[in-house]
């Protein structure tokens, strides 16, 4: 019989686990005064179905740089050129999107010292495409690291993008390491600012954001956008060397035509990604990305052009 979801255990679940997101139950229940059994029943109801704990890294500590991609590919090669781009673990996910680009935009992360290579790199699927560098703050202030870590934290960096809360054992076979050294792999990577947080989120509840309208502008009232559309989730990126990247997300149930006249009066360039395509590609790809990226030996990252 399936679990029948109450909302109010779910929110629970995901409060507790924000504040306590790597925690045993038994430490969590204990700090908080909770009946463990109580505690240990909604977790194995809704933990890995509904509500999931992922680590947030910063990519620049890592010296890798986000960049927005669109490329023009006919809509009969969509799904081949998407299942090629993902064999390439330097792109981070991918959308099919029609609107200013028909084909695909893609979010990359590229090492600082590979970004001449983009350009071919693209080329490989489209001879249309265009892209941006993009930034969710004032990138001015930002200092790039370096991959200076054996291969196993890039193992481990998968693991923890996908469930931020696997086992110690599980880490022990996965990672080949003892419980003290995987500690100090954790606990190195939070000193060292790659791992920035973790963040407990639910999914897999209801059919909601499975559409997006993109959008590019090379000016843009931040302001008015987020206090006019503040009931809506936003993403909001700053482009260098000017204009700006935003993001509205909404179900395909709602009216594209009408979404597309709401929010097309402030960007320049604008196009309706479809979040739902390649949900489950984009979903396997994350798993093993950064242990693609690194070379086996640790000593940094491979060629973007070898894939």
């Amino acid at each position: 019989m399936a679990n029948i979801i109450n909302f109010e255990e779910l929110e629970w679940l995901a409060e507790l686990l924000n504040k306590y997101p790597r925690e045993s139950l038994r430490k969590i229940a204990q700090a908080e005064g909770i009946e463990y059994y109580k505690l240990k029943r909604i977790y194995d109801k809704y933990y890995g179905k509904y509500i999931f704990v992922n680590a947030v890294y910063s990519i620049t500590k890592l010296g890798l740089k986000s960049y927005v991609a669109f490329i023009s590919v006919p809509k009969r090669e969509i799904f081949e050129k998407g299942k090629e781009m993902l064999n390439n673990p330097f792109f981070g996910y991918i959308n099919p999107i029609f609107g200013f680009k028909n084909g695909i935009q893609a979010i990359l992360h590229i090492p600082v010292d590979q970004e001449k290579y983009i350009p071919e790199l693209l080329s490989k699927y489209s001879d249309d495409f265009e892209y941006y560098e993009v930034w969710s703050n004032d990138p001015s202030k930002v200092k790039f690291g370096k991959w200076e870590y054996s291969y196993e934290y890039a193992i481990l960096l998968d693991i923890f993008k996908i469930d931020a809360r696997t086992p110690i054992k599980e880490l022990e076979a996965k990672l080949s390491r003892k419980r003290p050294t995987i500690r100090f792999m954790i606990e190195r990577l939070i000193k060292d600012g790659v791992i920035v947080g973790f963040y407990a989120f639910i999914d897999n509840v209801e059919k909601a954001h499975d559409r997006s309208v993109v959008g590019i502008a090379k000016e843009l009232d931040i302001e008015e956008i987020m206090s006019k559309f503040k009931e809506r989730e936003i993403k909001l990126g700053i482009l260098r060397p000017e204009g700006y990247y935003i993001e509205w997300f909404f179900s395909s149930e709602e009216d594209i035509g009408r979404k597309i006249l709401e929010f097309g009066q402030y960007v320049d360039k604008i196009g309706i990604a479809y979040l739902d395509l390649f949900r489950d590609l984009n979903h396997e790809h994350i798993k093993t990305r950064f242990s693609r990226m690194v070379k086996k030996d640790g000593s940094g990252y491979k060629s973007i052009l070898e894939f």
